[in-house]
């Protein structure tokens, strides 16, 4: 862990990735702490795997921070090949301009994944447990970090691995949104696969005030989970957003929606986290999952 000094809030930060479901809650998060978010451009060239894009955007931007969100993110996307062009390589990409860049920036926080300690038998989860990938997304980012270490001398690097969050805005396409959408809109089945996973959730809100934060703290040179301790199984979702609901849809179990290697369990440490950070707004998880149905619920009456 290489040494650093806090710095005060306060500078332009660019988001890579910014128009996706984080950013948007990030940049509120980055303002209200005195930030000036930079978002990147709405331009359909851009590609962290074109190096001339990126010059053109850090041109743009001149950062003095870097949040890098932009990845290919959905576990289930259907080309392996995207993974690893765009989370690893693009990444190497944005770094390698960065190092040249004529701004120079104070801190990148570069988001990985807690994916990347697949099935461990360790619990709570340590940023130093072993990594154990177990898909293609997984193993993207833990490529992605190795890249980013190679560049640790040159740059004032920091890898966060966020476990599970979510809240209102996520694409239905991940898992709680879409329990959500269908106690919601009361869809007489849900089809899930397997219902004994537990996931250590968190509100985005608190994930964006973690960025917030570590952007100023001492740490560079080192990774940090972002977690709250506590696991939640799907079927206490299930029976949570039933109870608040006053619903129950027919549950069955869909084969296709079973992965053989699914991660079991994933409850993470944030003694890191908060030792850098201080004490982050716990929003416990019922009233995340009560303010996703209400604006789950705003959504399906003006259709």
């Amino acid at each position: 862990m290489s040494p650093a000094l806090a710095s005060e809030p306060g500078g332009r930060v660019w988001i890579t990735g910014h128009s996706g479901f984080t950013g948007h809650h990030l940049s509120a998060a980055l303002t209200g702490a005195g930030f000036t978010p930079v978002p990147s451009a709405h331009l359909p060239e851009f590609d962290l795997r074109g190096p001339a894009s990126i010059e053109n955007e850090l041109e743009r931007a001149r950062p003095d921070y870097v949040i890098h969100l932009a990845a290919v993110s959905y576990v289930a996307h259907g080309e392996a090949t995207d993974f690893y062009t765009v989370n690893a390589v693009g990444t190497l990409q944005l770094l390698e301009r960065l190092v040249h860049a004529t701004h120079p920036v104070r801190k990148i926080v570069l988001a990985s994944s807690a994916n990347i300690y697949g099935n461990t038998t360790r619990e709570p989860i340590t940023e130093d447990t072993q990594p154990a990938p177990v898909n293609h997304y997984a193993c993207s980012k833990l490529a992605m970090e190795h890249l980013a270490r190679t560049l640790y001398d040159r740059l004032p690097i920091l890898i966060v691995r966020p476990f599970n969050y979510t809240g209102a805005g996520q694409p239905d396409r991940f898992l709680v949104p879409k329990l959500v959408r269908h106690f919601a809109r009361r869809e007489p089945v849900l089809k899930l696969g397997n219902l004994d996973v537990v996931r250590d959730f968190s509100d985005v809100r608190m994930v964006a005030a973690a960025y917030s934060r570590l952007l100023t703290s001492a740490l560079v040179g080192t990774e940090v989970n972002i977690c709250t301790g506590v696991g939640h199984s799907l079927q206490s979702i299930v029976d949570a957003l039933a109870a608040r609901s006053g619903y129950a849809p027919r549950i069955e179990v869909d084969p296709a929606l079973v992965r053989a290697a699914e991660l079991k369990r994933l409850i993470g440490s944030n003694a890191r986290l908060q030792e850098a950070v201080g004490v982050l707004p716990y929003v416990d998880f019922n009233a995340t999952l009560a303010w996703m149905l209400a604006h789950a619920g705003a959504d399906a009456s003006a259709h």
